[in-house]
């Protein structure tokens, strides 16, 4: 019979071969030892058949996701991947019902994931949340260099100068990943290239670069600013580079500002369906979440339906209560407990709840896309305590 576990240090080679075949792609030799380094067999499940082969295999990271200003517990999955003969018999879904089960043992009550397909991912409870920009700018539509207070120094790639002013500045988003000390070396500060810091007239650092050129092209690989000083001051920096290359290539939040902040906009502008998101354990998750205080000091009351086809705890009719504090709470009710018409209840599935938490996705938008279905005084409350908050993700995993 199948079985699900985790895998075992000595299954590495079994994992990558799989890997490598499902993602088309070989790894160098050079490379094998250095991801052999890196493989944590104990975030890596694989479902085997009763010989012991390897048919499929999920990969669940355990990070930490800033949400309106806080860290949550976040299961990111990656490397879902089966052999062609164990597909389509119900294994990934198997591996991700385990994981499920896994994300809301640890704690952990968000999920996030890139799909190799969005509809795919949709069956399984996931939401479209977080998507992107991406420009590519020939020189001529660089922002014009600009005097700032403070100035910009190639520094070393230093963990503990650059991670604070990037958990600074991934804070303002949703979605964005609070990067340990192992992910800045393996995934951050490995890219090739210089790495620069904007500090203002205090000498603290604001804001910094990280980019390579290469062929005239200026790849940026990370970028983070808190103050608009910062921002000048970085793009006046990348201005000097105007003689080397001929365009530059960055990834920014989907509300970034460039467009309406040089002289002509008419650069390539592409907008990126980036990652999707799910919430695990909604009695968790809302507990955490940071609603709006009530302007009036009351508080609000919201009575959920939530479907969720995949974790039955998070299925069902929940009161959600909001404090004046804006500190939510959301508890089961028996369905006797509200009148069997539906009158008062607000219907909504685990997905739609994500797009309005943490997609950006706002309750009157999805009442009109037919993704929630809430009386109008139920509306009201949530259209005021739903805090929003661009998403965005700069990483990948």
């Amino acid at each position: 019979m199948a079985e699900i576990r985790q895998l075992k240090a000595d299954e590495f080679e079994e994992r990558m071969k799989l890997s490598q075949f499902a993602f088309q792609f070989q790894i160098p030799a050079d490379q094998m030892e250095v991801r052999r380094a890196a493989f944590h067999p104990e975030w890596d499940y694989g479902l085997f058949s009763d010989d012991g082969r390897l048919l499929s295999a999920l990969l669940l990271i355990p990070f930490e996701a800033w949400v309106q200003g806080r860290k949550f517990k976040m299961g990111g999955v990656a490397g879902v991947a089966s052999w062609p003969d164990a597909r389509r018999q119900g294994g990934v879904a198997g591996l991700l019902s385990h994981a499920f089960e896994t994300m809301k043992r640890e704690g952990q009550s968000l999920s996030m994931l890139h799909p190799f397909s969005f509809p795919f991912y949709r069956k399984f409870g996931y939401e479209f949340t977080i998507e992107r920009k991406n420009y590519t700018l020939e020189t001529k539509y660089l922002p014009a260099r600009k005097e700032t207070p403070g100035t910009v120094r190639i520094v070393d790639k230093d963990f503990a100068l650059l991670a604070p002013v990037y958990e600074a500045y991934a804070s303002r988003y949703d979605g964005t990943l609070s990067r340990d000390g192992e992910w800045w070396k393996n995934r951050v500060m490995n890219k090739p290239g210089l790495a620069a810091v904007y500090y203002d007239e205090n000498g603290k650092p604001q804001g910094y670069v990280l980019y390579e050129v290469a062929d005239k092209v200026l790849k940026v690989h990370d970028w983070a600013e808190l103050t608009e000083d910062a921002r000048i001051g970085l793009w006046s920096y990348i201005g000097n580079h105007d003689s080397m290359i001929r365009e530059l290539k960055i990834t920014v939040p989907a509300d970034d500002g460039l467009p309406f902040l040089v002289p002509d906009p008419r650069f390539k502008q592409e907008i990126e369906p980036y990652f999707m998101s799910r919430i695990v354990d909604a009695p968790g998750f809302v507990a955490q979440y940071p609603f709006k205080p009530s302007s009036g000091g009351a508080a609000d009351e919201v009575v959920l339906r939530i479907e969720d086809a995949q974790a039955p705890w998070n299925a069902g009719t929940f009161r959600l209560c909001v404090d004046s504090e804006g500190i939510g709470s959301l508890e089961r009710v028996a369905d006797d407990g509200v009148r069997r018409d539906g009158d008062g209840v607000t219907a909504i599935d685990i997905a739609a709840l994500t797009a309005m938490l943490v997609g950006g996705r706002r309750p009157g938008f999805l009442q009109r896309a037919g993704r929630l279905q809430a009386p109008e005084a139920a509306l009201a409350a949530l259209e005021r305590r739903v805090p929003w908050q661009t998403p965005y993700l700069a990483d990948f995993f």
